[in-house]
C-alpha cells in the first residue's frame, strides 16, 4: 500500500475484499479496508471528496488463489466497462476541481488501452516504468 499514514483521519481505505493470509515467503498479506465497497457504486454523495486515489486491479491473468490474485485482485472479462464505471464513479464523488489520482501497472494491459475507456484525459502523470501514476481534474 502506498499510504504513508494509514491512521490519518482524512484517509479512507476502501476495497471490496477483506483478507488475511500468509504468502509463500512467510509474509502476512492483510487487506482490511475502512469501508468495504464496490468502487463502481460508492456509498457517498456527489462532490464529497477533494482527492480520490483509484487503484483498481490490473491483472486479467493470475491463478485463482495465487498471491498475485490475492494481493491485487483480478479484473473481470469485461474489464473496459468495469474500469470505465469505476472511473466515472470516482469522478462523481469528487468535488468540482477535485483531483483523481489513478495508479496502473502495465504488466498485462497497456495504459493506452485503459485510457481509451475513460471520458477524460489526464492532466499530468509519469511516462516511465510499468507502474504509472496519472492525475485527472474534475
Amino acid at each position: 500500500m502506498f499510504y504513508f499514514d494509514r491512521q490519518n483521519p482524512d484517509v479512507i481505505f476502501a476495497d471490496n475484499r477483506e483478507l488475511e493470509t500468509t504468502l509463500c515467503d512467510g509474509r502476512t498479506l492483510l487487506i482490511k479496508p475502512d469501508v468495504r465497497m464496490d468502487f463502481r457504486n460508492m456509498p457517498y454523495e456527489d462532490n464529497t471528496f477533494k482527492v480520490v486515489v483509484f487503484d483498481p486491479p490490473h491483472l486479467i491473468h493470475a491463478g485463482t488463489g495465487s498471491w498475485l490474485a490475492n494481493k491485487y485482485g483480478i479484473l473481470p472479462a469485461d474489464w473496459p466497462e468495469y474500469l470505465k464505471e469505476g472511473f466515472n464513479e470516482c469522478i462523481r464523488v469528487l468535488e468540482p476541481d477535485g483531483l483523481l489520482i489513478f495508479k496502473w501497472n502495465e504488466d498485462q494491459i497497456r495504459l493506452l488501452e485503459v485510457l481509451k475507456v475513460f471520458e477524460k484525459k489526464p492532466l499530468l502523470g509519469d511516462r516511465r516504468g510499468k507502474t504509472r501514476w496519472l492525475v485527472f481534474i474534475k
